[in-house]
């Protein structure tokens, strides 16, 4: 088991998420996209917008520690406030769908 780095930001809770990685491995990448189809919507190759409880992300932590090599990988969190995501501009093709945060699906 590879020992993750330590966490220099605030505890993360329960909410929005964008989330954004850089995987080397392929096998490692494919694991990390299949873990946050499950949480939210792909809307860039690497990049996942995702509505989590505070215990779903520490599931998908302890998973990350798992699939990911410290040393080669990197995932960030970014939390999105209703406010923020508004706000958001977008040039290009959207996902057709929206991650809503009032809605969970179990």
């Amino acid at each position: 088991m590879r020992t993750p780095t330590k966490d220099t930001a605030m505890p993360l809770r329960g909410g929005f998420y964008l989330v954004c990685y850089d995987v080397v491995n392929d096998l490692r990448r494919n694991n990390v996209a299949k873990l946050l189809k499950g949480y939210g919507l792909r809307v860039q190759k690497s990049v996942f917008e995702c509505v989590v409880t505070e215990e779903q992300l520490m599931f998908i932590r302890r998973r990350f520690e798992r699939y990911l090599k410290v040393e080669e990988d990197q995932v960030r969190f970014y939390p999105m406030s209703g406010h923020t995501r508004k706000k958001v501009l977008v040039f290009g093709i959207q996902p057709e769908i929206e991650v809503d945060d009032d809605v969970f699906i179990v």
